[in-house]
Parts: structure tokens; C-alpha cells; sequence
């Protein structure tokens, strides 16, 4: 049985892991194809409810914190190293957390954050181009790695709101 149990914790990693790599690479290769083809501030199509636009974010997640990148770069890093530590060395102290639905949430959150991370290192800002909304009712622009970062989270509390209906119905 507990070759079977280490097995699977193995699977989950791997899990983890190719949905962070994924997002990554889908993250940073939308963003190479904005850069290339679509100078700064421009849009395709110009009018419209949804757009790609061209966006340099020196803030967080929808543009949250403009002009601090410095710090957000240090608290991607810090985010990155806790995620690597969980999911590598103490994620074995908390076994209902250990499951695939929370890894698949931890590797979006973990591509999202690095893709993003990338942007900040290399450039000193994040390319945002998913442009949503209609006149004054637009939403920030956003990217692939903004989307993986806030769906992983909304899973990850899914999978926590679980846990505690699980704890509840024990108790």
C-alpha cells in the first residue's frame, strides 16, 4: 500500500510540475507574439467587446500596484521558493491537501507566477494583452499567466472549502 501511496504522490508532482510548464510556455509564447506583432498601446480589432491589446503592466495581477515592480519581483520569488518547498519537502504534513485537484491549482499558480516573473527580469515590466469590456466597463488587461494565477487560486480555495465540509461532516 505504500508503494501504491508513494506512487501517486509522485503523479501529483508530475502533475504539478507539466501544468506549471505549460502555462509557461503558452504564457510566454502569447506574449513573444504580442511583442513581435503588435506595437505598444495598439489593439486588433480597434472597437469591440473583446481585443487584444498591447500593454506594458509595471504593476500586479490586473494591474493592481503600478509602478512596483521591484517589490513584486521579490514577492514572486518569495511565492515561487514557497510553493517549491510545499509541493517538494512538507506537503506530506498536510494529506488532504495532497491531492490532484490542489497540485493542478498549485502549478497554475506556479506557471502563472514565473511567467510573469520572466517579463519583470527581462524587461522591467509584464505584457498584458487580454483586453476585455466596452467603453468605461473595460476590465484591466490581463495575460495568460494573470488567468492561470487567479483560476489556480479560485481552485486551490475550492479544494480547501472541500476539505473543510469533509472536516466538518468528521467532527
Amino acid at each position: 500500500m505504500l508503494k501504491v501511496n508513494s506512487l501517486q504522490g509522485k503523479w501529483r508532482n508530475v502533475v504539478f510540475f507539466l501544468t506549471a510548464l505549460l502555462i509557461v510556455a503558452a504564457d510566454q509564447f502569447s506574449k513573444m507574439g504580442i511583442r513581435n506583432y503588435l506595437p505598444e498601446g495598439q489593439s486588433v480589432p480597434e472597437t469591440g467587446f473583446f481585443r487584444l491589446t498591447h500593454v506594458h503592466n509595471t504593476g500586479g495581477v490586473f494591474g493592481l500596484f503600478q509602478g512596483q515592480s521591484f517589490p513584486l519581483t521579490i514577492v514572486a520569488f518569495i511565492g515561487v521558493a514557497v510553493l517549491l518547498v510545499y509541493v517538494l519537502l512538507i506537503h506530506r504534513r498536510f494529506p488532504s491537501l495532497d491531492n490532484k485537484l490542489g497540485k493542478s491549482a498549485l502549478g497554475l499558480i506556479l506557471g502563472g507566477t514565473i511567467g510573469n516573473l520572466i517579463d519583470r527580469l527581462n524587461f522591467g515590466y509584464v505584457t498584458d494583452f487580454i483586453d476585455v469590456g466596452i467603453g468605461v466597463c473595460r476590465w484591466p488587461a490581463f495575460n495568460i499567466a494573470d488567468s492561470a494565477v487567479v483560476v489556480g487560486v479560485i481552485i486551490f480555495a475550492y479544494s480547501l472549502r472541500s476539505l473543510a465540509g469533509v472536516v466538518k461532516d468528521k467532527g
